[in-house]
């Protein structure tokens, strides 16, 4: 066992901070961002510009590297697995918590990671199991000298980016109620009901995503930090727009989920009905039939026609004729 290797983590890892301290970016404040190693001498933070330092939250070095700079307490505000999305303002600095789908999710397996960040003035530090770098577009920042120019303005995109995950999830989900319409209309498929159930579980997922991120982004917003420009809140309430956006979609599909519940159901209530008037006919033309054939049937003396050899016969065509007669009446009733 003490021979045992430890398996080296991926390059990509390394090179993106999921391993030791993270990653430190520096950003000018004019649209520039520099990349620092962890290891060098501390960078120097332009005077409009501001530092990010990006780390795994599983990472031991991360973790030991927070207590120090942050303390224990506010180390572990940042590493803990939460079950929601929230902000907390801490004086005039913010600790805020979203949760993002995956990449490759599913509807109906819609992986939640978290995304943990600490705001102050002239510092963010992003704490989760998420490939930060790669989430971010670092390398389209660095290629078109278009990076976050605030840490507000940073939040903000990062409220797009998750936004921009969910967007095809959403859309999957309404190509999937439109199906379920189409079987139930066109094809009548029984199945359906089961579809539309496990579906309106996959909305109610993804609001519990969606509706606390804005409610997180409009807190943010309206918190009096210092370091917040009037430009930094209006990307903010943009970035929480985008997201009720989503969660209006989201609601406009439940609502049409609970439409195709009621056809269903009234589908199968039309169904029963039918059903219910087909045996009700039938118990109506065969009840006087039942009772002559009954009556005519008694073992006892005086049966009218009972030694006529043609009886039986004409005994079944006046019974014909007074089905024919009692299906005629039903229909002029409009019972059939």
């Amino acid at each position: 066992m003490d021979d045992i290797i430890p398996r080296e983590p991926p390059a990509r890892h390394v090179a993106n901070g999921m391993v030791g301290v993270g990653a430190v970016l520096v950003f000018d404040g004019k649209g520039g961002v520099v990349r620092h190693e962890p290891t060098a001498e501390e960078p120097k933070v332009p005077v409009r510009g501001f530092k990010l330092i990006a780390g795994n939250s599983r990472s031991p070095e991360f973790k030991v590297w927070l207590k120090q700079e942050l303390g224990e307490f506010n180390a572990d505000l940042l590493t803990v697995p939460s079950a929601r999305s929230r902000c907390t303002v801490i004086e005039d600095r913010a600790m805020v918590v979203l949760r993002v789908a995956r990449p490759g999710a599913e509807p109906h397996d819609i992986g939640r990671q978290l995304l943990t960040l600490w705001i102050e003035k002239g510092r963010v530090i992003i704490a989760s199991e998420l490939n930060i770098l790669d989430f971010l577009g670092l390398n389209k920042w660095v290629a078109s000298h278009h990076a976050p120019t605030t840490p507000a303005d940073l939040v903000a995109r990062l409220g797009l980016r998750a936004a921009d995950r969910l967007e095809p999830l959403v859309e999957m989900l309404g190509d999937r109620l439109d199906d379920i319409e189409e079987a139930l209309i066109v094809q009548n498929n029984t199945k359906a009901n089961a579809r539309l159930a496990e579906l309106r579980r996959n909305l109610i997922s993804f609001r519990r995503i969606v509706w606390p991120q804005r409610d997180v982004l409009n807190t943010l917003e309206i918190e009096d930090l210092s370091h917040f420009t009037p430009r930094d809140r209006l990307r903010l309430r943009e970035a929480s727009a985008r997201s009720a956006r989503i969660g209006d979609e989201l609601q406009a599909l439940s609502e049409r989920a609970v439409l195709v519940h009621e056809q269903i159901i009234d589908a199968r209530a039309e169904q029963m009905n039918r059903t219910m008037l087909i045996l009700a006919a039938v118990t109506v033309v065969f009840m006087p039939l039942t009772l002559f054939t009954g009556a005519l049937g008694m073992n006892v003396a005086g049966i009218p026609f009972a030694d006529n050899p043609h009886a039986f016969w004409a005994v079944c065509a006046a019974l014909f004729v007074l089905s024919l007669g009692i299906v005629w009446w039903m229909r002029g009733r409009r019972w059939l």
